[in-house]
């Protein structure tokens, strides 16, 4: 499947692990789904992980903050959208009722970042790319093949995010609940769902979850279980759509595994 150089404006370009054990959870990801890894020094003691399939970047992952820590803000993915301009996105987003965490800010020379919220509380990043596109392999295991949002208000979060990005949004009920479809420039590639849908988790606060191709999702879960994690769901089936499990890493990272459903000829 497709290696890519960039994507267009308004897609997640880019999941990044924010970790409290960089090491272990590095060890995690790379047995569970064979990335490997190339880490680049971003200080005097610290790196960034990169994580890779077939030399191309999928994702990353580094440790967080002292003041993400303090603010008890627990290991995450976090999930980048491209845009065209990073201090343009971050004012839209301001006026459209979201918060701006971090301010516009360069990243050496690789791009432009600012990490914001939406009015239900989700939070994000955008992307202004420079040296660095984002993702650069799709469509295979070990790959980002979906994000997904958990809200507590699914027309204030539509109406946010398809202005904000000029995504298009589709509703239906195909997967046995009302789920929102967003797509850009016709590519479906996120979804959002209502948090009262989530179960015992319901309470969960708002936030966007990677999911990542995987060959088997009974397989992988099961790795993922002997590696130390735990899963939130265990493998499901969505009718039409493809299989899936939600996995929390041994740090406590939420994320969630995919396996396409098999297309009729």
């Amino acid at each position: 499947m497709p290696d890519i150089d960039s994507l267009p404006p308004g897609s997640f370009c880019w999941p990044e692990l924010a970790t409290t054990d960089q090491k272990s959870a590095v060890a995690f990801y790379k047995d569970l789904f064979g990335w490997t890894v190339n880490e680049q020094p971003i200080g005097p003691t610290e790196t960034y992980s990169m994580f890779q399939v077939r030399g191309r970047e999928a994702a990353a992952a580094y440790t967080m903050r002292p003041e993400e820590l303090q603010h008890g803000v627990p290991p995450h993915w976090n999930s980048y959208v491209a845009v065209t301009s990073a201090d343009e996105a971050a004012k839209k987003a301001q006026e459209l009722g979201g918060t701006v965490l971090a301010p516009p800010f360069d990243v050496m020379d690789v791009g432009r970042m600012a990490v914001l919220q939406d009015p239900t509380g989700a939070v994000f990043q955008v992307w202004q790319p420079k040296k660095h596109s984002g993702a650069r392999v799709v469509g295979e295991p070990g790959t980002l093949t979906w994000t997904e949002l958990a809200t507590n208000d699914t027309k204030k979060a539509e109406q946010f995010y398809t202005k904000l990005f000029g995504w298009k949004s589709k509703v239906g009920n195909d997967v046995g609940m009302e789920y929102t479809e967003f797509s850009v420039n016709g590519a479906p590639g996120a979804g959002m769902m209502d948090t009262k849908h989530l179960g015992p988790n319901s309470n969960m606060p708002p936030n966007w979850t990677p999911y990542f191709q995987v060959k088997d999702v009974d397989a992988s879960a099961a790795k993922a279980k002997e590696l130390g994690a735990k899963l939130f769901v265990p493998p499901s089936d969505i009718p039409k759509v493809g299989r899936f499990a939600v996995v929390q890493d041994p740090q406590g990272a939420v994320f969630a595994i995919f396996k396409p459903a098999d297309r009729v000829q």
